[in-house]
């Protein structure tokens, strides 16, 4: 690791209008749906999308589901045993409907900070499903919710403009009208809890760990970002932690080797690399608290025949253009298909649209094209005929944002901070883990660790390939789910150099290969000269290319690449020397990654991510990684973050277990089927009104039957004709609440469900004054809380089932009687 890159400090934070800017105009859907209930609301693709490029470049110019308790000093929010721990206080009764009267006003700069949340996951006027499971909130919607949101976007927007500081609640008082207090006490407990503020390596972070651990212990399987994260958490919560890890050394799959030679050295990124998108990445505010200054990777990326001569940018940006109009027209596809598109691959589908639409095309735009095949491919690890048509991308509604970015001296600056004074084991590889009601015990070698939860962190291809033991067996759901998702891989060939020869107003640069199944083998060169240390280069190998790159000898490899190097840069008068040093990376045969990062594959959809990250055992067995998040997957922040949310889970559970208080979590037996048969039903609802939708089983006439009621919240809403406008107006007339409800609808959208009677269906339909008194009626006239997809239970499974025999049966009699 190089000690010679002296740390600069990040530049502020970016404005709100800058933040503005990096995010899409409303594109011809209407409704991306980030918080997507159905995998069948399939989007049309847009330029620019994080997984349509693994390299941004430009055509060449040649050249948990409930708040945890929080740390020991801070007041502890009621255990949410009770489903509404705000509307149920002693002693509050009319607290709800004292909050309804008006909307706080906190600073001018309520946009900005709505901004602001965005760009660390949350909508601008809307809770999360992991907020409304929470219980923040008595109800859904209203003026309690707005005033909530104000409250967590200003905590959110304080704790970033000085991540280095511990942020205590007390701060906020002078601010907060008394009667929102819990409100305040709600989005405080809830941020800090689940790793939103007050996270990382400043040292007033790391003095909130107490000296002697307080609580139960937990095992924490892999030392990479995923278990790393989670154990600096749990141990500011006062949890006792121990690590085991398989390796010599920490990150996992985040590996940053010195090379050096003749008095040169580099710090070389083997594993992850590039930290994809700044705004809101918790990567960057580790980064920050460094002192250090991420460096833009630049999108001039010039492509090099394979004779050595640069491609013409006429012919680099017509054939960009081309692949764009195939992806686009392969999302429409997936539209028209519906759920059939789960079982067809993107390749397959690029490839009949190229056969079909593809204007006659020359040898070098062919193999112009393969380079854009490959580069799918890096962006997925995964092969072209292995991805999804339906969900390859159905991630790309959370991206980031921002620039993607080196961090100056590698990654390892990251897993060294995170790792100092973590208990970690080395070289304990785990090869069995029994949970049960009374605890985990971990077997690694000759040793067994015990534990009251465990945290299993190891990588997808690992989990496939059976390596470790559970007892008991997994759930067959899991194990399903395992099975569907993809893992794939990306190989690397690091050189460190005598002296930079290429270019240094660049960072990548492209070759083409004249061999279509050879595309992806050092289709990508990364120049880390400005950040390594020293003159470092980096070939990717990905595709088909990557796993016959397992097999051939590192000297060959090498070779091939100063080939590469020498066609391109000799004819231009440069010698290129040989490598002081290189590296070739084998992540498939790697007996501890056994691949590179995951993707969703033929079959697969994104609530495998879901099912990957549920717990087991009853609260003693969680699972964390880049795998288990259907929101970041593939990405080391995505690794990050879901060990803060698995501490934040771990917590609560052992808080509900302290107070004997059983934790409410009893989710469907098949997630993904009843997930796609709901939103096929509320295709076609029996009742619609608003943003609120009703589908009930027609053959019942009895009032008091079952229905499902589906609320559409953040997007754009509906109006109905027999909707009043007085209370309307009345309730919308509010500026505040107008800019909250009016900036980035079309990016987020949320879906919530309730099981009601028909009786009270209908009921809900009548009432006046839009969509928020019906929000109000039914949470505070009828007594009921709108829950997240998941939430609604085996009771509702029935309910979806019974619906869609008697439509299936009514569809077949109607083409009998034709």
């Amino acid at each position: 690791m190089s000690n010679q890159i002296p740390p600069d400090p990040l530049p502020p934070l970016p404005t709100s209008s800058q933040i503005l800017s990096f995010f899409p105009q409303p594109n011809p859907n209407p409704n991306p749906d980030p918080n997507p209930d159905s995998n069948f609301h399939l989007q049309i693709s847009f330029q620019g999308k994080r997984k349509r490029t693994g390299v941004r470049r430009k055509a060449s110019q040649i050249p948990s589901l409930h708040p945890t308790p929080p740390p020991p000093s801070l007041p502890a929010t009621p255990l949410p045993g009770d489903p509404n721990p705000i509307k149920n206080l002693p002693g509050n009764p009319n607290l709800a409907a004292d909050i309804s009267e008006e909307i706080i006003v906190i600073n001018k700069e309520a946009t900005a900070e709505a901004l602001t949340a965005l760009t660390a996951g949350f909508p601008a006027d809307s809770l999360t499903e992991e907020e409304i499971e929470a219980g923040v909130v008595s109800s859904i919607g209203g003026i309690e919710q707005v005033n909530y949101i104000l409250i967590r976007n200003h905590i959110l927007s304080k704790w970033r403009e000085n991540v280095s500081n511990w942020l205590a609640k007390e701060i906020f008082s002078s601010l907060i009208p008394p009667h929102c207090e819990i409100l305040l006490n709600s989005a405080y407990n809830f941020l800090v809890s689940h790793g939103y503020v007050n996270f990382g390596i400043a040292p007033a972070i790391k003095e909130k760990i107490p000296a002697e651990p307080t609580k139960p212990t937990v095992i924490i399987i892999g030392a990479g970002l995923a278990g790393l994260a989670a154990a600096r958490q749990l141990m500011i919560f006062g949890f006792k932690v121990v690590v085991l890890e398989g390796r010599k050394r920490c990150g996992g799959r985040v590996y940053t080797k010195r090379l050096e030679g003749s008095n040169k050295f580099a710090a070389a990124e083997l594993g992850g690399s590039v930290l994809t998108g700044t705004l809101g990445n918790p990567l960057g505010i580790i980064a920050k608290q460094l002192g250090s200054t991420l460096h833009k990777i630049r999108d001039k990326c010039p492509l090099y025949r394979p004779d050595g001569k640069p491609v013409e940018q006429e012919i680099d940006i017509k054939v960009e253009n081309a692949f764009n109009r195939l992806l686009d027209k392969a999302s429409q596809l997936r539209q028209c298909m519906g759920e059939v598109a789960m079982d067809v691959s993107l390749g397959a589908a690029l490839e009949t649209f190229r056969q079909v639409y593809g204007d006659a095309v020359t040898e070098e735009e062919m193999q112009l094209f393969n380079w854009h095949l490959a580069n799918l491919e890096y962006a997925n690890a995964g092969l072209l005929s292995k991805l999804s048509l339906a969900f390859w991308d159905q991630d790309d509604p959370y991206d980031m944002g921002g620039d993607h970015c080196f961090l100056p001296g590698g990654n390892g600056r990251l897993i060294q901070a995170l790792a100092e004074n973590v208990p970690i084991i080395y070289e304990k590889t785990v090869h069995t883990i029994r949970y049960g009601g009374d605890g985990v015990q971990i077997v690694a070698g000759g040793q067994v660790y015990e534990g009251d939860m465990a945290l299993c962190t190891v990588p997808l291809g690992v989990l496939k390939n059976g390596s470790i033991k559970f007892v008991p067996e997994l759930p067959q759901r899991k194990l399903d789910g395992i099975k569907r998702l993809g893992f794939g891989l990306l190989n690397k060939v690091a050189m460190l150099f005598p002296y930079v020869f290429w270019s240094t107003d660049l960072d990548t640069f492209g070759h083409l290969s004249d061999d279509p199944s050879r595309r992806g083998e050092f289709f990508l060169f990364y120049s880390y000269a400005t950040v390594a240390g020293g003159p470092l280069l980096i070939a990717l190998v990905a595709g088909e290319a990557a796993h016959n790159f397992e097999s051939m000898p590192p000297t060959d490899a090498v070779t091939v690449v100063l080939q590469i190097l020498r066609g391109i840069y000799e004819p231009q008068g440069i010698e290129v020397p040989d490598p002081l040093q290189s590296v070739c990376t084998r992540w498939g045969t790697d007996s501890l990654s056994l691949g590179s990062y995951s993707h969703v594959a033929v079959g697969a959809s994104g609530d495998d991510y879901d099912i990957l990250a549920e717990s087991v055992g009853d609260g003693r067995l969680f699972f964390a990684g880049e795998a288990t998040t259907r929101r970041y997957p593939a990405t080391m922040h995505g690794a990050f973050i879901s060990g803060l949310r698995e501490a934040a889970n771990m917590a609560h559970h052992a808080n509900a277990r302290a107070l004997q208080i059983k934790v409410e979590r009893s989710p469907s037996k098949n997630t993904q089927a009843c997930a796609a048969l709901l939103a096929d039903l509320f295709r076609e609802p029996d009742i619609e009104f608003g943003s609120f939708s009703v589908i009930f089983a027609r053959k019942s006439s009895d009032p008091k039957s079952t229905a499902i009621l589906r609320v559409a919240l953040g997007g754009p809403r509906k109006k109905s004709s027999n909707e009043g406008t007085k209370a309307d107006q009345q309730h919308s007339n509010k500026l505040l609440f107008q800019q909250l409800q009016s900036h980035y609808n079309n990016q987020q959208q949320l879906h919530v469900y309730t099981l009601l009677s028909r009786q009270q269906a209908m009921e809900l339909r009548e009432v006046r004054g839009g969509d928020e008194m019906r929000l109000h009626y039914l949470c505070e006239k009828l007594g009921i809380k709108l829950v997240g997809r998941r939430g609604l239970g085996p009771a509702a499974d029935a309910v979806i089932a019974s619906i869609k025999a008697e439509r299936s049966n009514r569809r077949t009699n109607s083409v009998s009687l034709d």
